[in-house]
């Protein structure tokens, strides 16, 4: 598995939330969800993405925006233009004032908003659990990031358009699957541009010594590798590989081991059914006491707590 694989393989929506969002000018919407991830694809007219913090981002028609979270952020025609609606985490609507808007914006089907046809059309999907993203893949991520029509084109949009009113057996398990292909996809795009802010382990693949020791320790996380195993791979000392990892990574390369496999060891409660035992050995540890001592050191739950928050 190549790097960029490694990181995307982590997406896994579950009764993700989509939606049709429809507005005419002047419109805004102040968004407090907490989401790990919400994705916003421009279908048609304008719309400003408005973090509390950070840049801003134009959307025009076939531009996409992914907001990392929990940080709020506006929605808007204009910057200018005070919010109509506040959406709050299990996607409760209320208005600025606090009262519930009681579905006075329902449309139909994954539809909401001013009106049908409005001026502006968005097609938005949100992650609501962290558990859903692999935290490798939010911690690459800076927290709004836009690709303009122009330099990418989804063949997903006009399936994802068409899907997201449908009201069909199974539908919910569609419209998970094509959220996690368009993120993916996006994601990839924006890793390809010079711009994209990669993380430093990514970015450190292209070095001749430390891209090899990377590529080593994640494609086999479980191997009991040492410094001086690792350097002898390389071809280098134990030294100059440890100040050479640390000056490109930001860590020594048995921290970076220790996060992967806790990574990777998230991933496995997360998506599959396998012993706590079974998950040690899969990444490296040698018993599930061990993990159990490392897992809840860095991530503040034990395993079994963990897998029981992202069910």
């Amino acid at each position: 598995m190549d790097a960029l694989a490694g990181l995307l393989d982590g997406p896994r929506a579950r009764g993700a939330f989509m939606i049709r969002a429809c507005f005419d000018p002047p419109w805004a919407v102040r968004v407090e969800d907490r989401a790990p991830l919400t994705v916003m694809l421009a279908v048609r007219g304008e719309a400003w993405v408005l973090p509390d913090r950070g840049e801003r981002a134009l959307l025009r028609a076939g531009d996409l925006a992914i907001a990392r979270g929990p940080d709020p952020y506006t929605c808007a025609d204009d910057p200018g233009t005070a919010p109509q609606a506040l959406i709050l985490p299990d996607q409760e609507c209320r208005y600025p004032d606090g009262r519930p808007l009681n579905g006075s914006m329902d449309l139909g089907v994954r539809t909401w908003g001013d009106r049908l046809d409005g001026e502006t059309v968005l097609l938005i999907g949100t992650y609501p659990m962290r558990g859903e993203i692999s935290g490798r893949l939010l911690d690459a991520l800076p927290p709004l990031l836009t690709l303009p029509a122009d330099v990418w084109a989804c063949p997903l949009t006009p399936y994802v358009a068409e899907e997201i009113v449908r009201d069909e057996p199974g539908q919910e398990v569609v419209l998970d699957r094509l959220l996690d292909l368009l993120v993916i996809a996006a994601l990839r795009a924006w890793f390809a541009r010079p711009e994209a802010e990669a993380p430093a382990w990514y970015r450190a693949l292209a070095d001749p010594v430390v891209g090899g020791v990377l590529r080593l320790l994640q494609d086999d996380p479980a191997h009991p590798w040492t410094v001086a195993s690792l350097a002898a791979k390389a071809g280098v000392s134990r030294a100059a590989l440890a100040r050479r990892f640390t000056g490109l990574v930001g860590e020594p390369p048995m921290t970076y081991l220790t996060g992967w496999r806790l990574a990777l060891a998230a991933d496995r409660l997360r998506d599959s059914d396998d012993t706590l035992d079974a998950v040690a050995r899969r990444v490296g540890y040698g018993s599930a006491f061990a993990l159990s001592t490392a897992f809840k050191r860095v991530y503040g739950v034990s395993p079994v707590e963990y897998r029981a928050r992202a069910v």
